[in-house]
């Protein structure tokens, strides 16, 4: 099939990152959240985005201002009527995905692939929890979209072939490589990641080592170009804590316990990079401060 305009639902982090590599790849974006306010936000991160590539002359003004044009933006998802695809990047909790799947599966022509960009929770459950599983596919795109090369492609088990090439070729119009997972907590990259990140925590929980030291022996050591507690302040801590909930409740497998100060952290809200504070606090350029200034 061909994809001449892409929805995007979630304005945040990633779904600004997602509409971003869509509107520079020629395809028209419907960027759609519940309010103004948020929506501006996603395009101020996208407007700072293109900035710092025309800075390092990665990008030419003129190439922004027409990637810009083809961003429209909307707070219905009635609007999603129009899109050829739609793409999911709202919050990692499985109900609220398959609420918003639900209501797309209403709205959209049934034709349309609804594609989640969750990265953890089952697509074979999301899919049918819909009226066309077989339309039901997972696109996982890394964090900053705009930098990271990977989109892992999920099938669930009704996804259809043809929506499964057709979601391939997307993430390829988008610069993307792709590889794909099968169906199971976590897929790939996070089944390895999180775990890795968990067991950081634990290590500055028991008092092993502190917050710079854990990140750069890892940096050193293991040639990371980021360290596992930098990086979870990144990706939200209150994902990872999702995620490890994800695979600990469906594998069940004491290995993938959340470590209790991971939680802790989520509670106080101290999620990360973009709450200005996580396992570092932030300044307003989001700059990490070590945790001794």
């Amino acid at each position: 099939m061909g994809v001449s305009t892409v929805g995007v639902v979630g304005a945040g982090q990633m779904g600004a990152g997602i509409a971003q590599v869509t509107a520079e790849a020629g395809i028209s974006v419907i960027l759609n959240d519940v309010a103004p306010e948020l929506i501006e936000r996603g395009l101020s991160a996208i407007n700072r985005n293109f900035d710092r590539m025309i800075q390092r002359g990665r990008f030419k003004p003129e190439q922004r201002d027409q990637a810009l044009r083809r961003i429209a933006t909307s707070t219905s998802l009635e609007d999603m009527v129009r899109a050829d695809v739609v793409i999911e990047a709202v919050i990692e909790n499985e109900d609220v995905k398959i609420a918003l799947l639900q209501k797309l599966d209403k709205v959209c022509p049934p034709e349309v692939i609804l594609a989640s960009n969750t990265s953890s929770i089952s697509i074979t459950r999301m899919g049918a929890r819909t009226s066309r599983a077989d339309r039901v596919i997972g696109m996982h795109f890394m964090n900053p979209v705009p930098a990271m090369k990977l989109v892992e492609i999920i099938r669930g088990l009704a996804t259809s072939d043809e929506t499964y090439h057709a979601t391939r070729g997307l993430a390829e119009r988008l610069g993307k490589t792709t590889m794909t997972a099968q169906d199971f907590p976590g897929f790939i990259v996070n089944r390895v990641l999180l775990p890795m990140i968990n067991e950081a925590i634990y290590t500055l929980y028991e008092g092993v080592g502190g917050v710079t030291d854990i990140d750069t022996a890892m940096k050193l050591g293991t040639n990371q170009p980021m360290g596992p507690l930098e990086l979870a302040d990144l990706i939200g801590l209150d994902t990872c804590l999702a995620i490890m909930g994800v695979m600990h409740n469906v594998l069940g497998d004491d290995k993938y316990r959340p470590c209790p100060l991971l939680k802790k952290y989520v509670d106080a809200g101290y999620l990360g990079r973009k709450a200005g504070r996580g396992f570092y606090k932030y300044d307003q350029q989001g700059n990490a401060i070590p945790p001794s200034a």
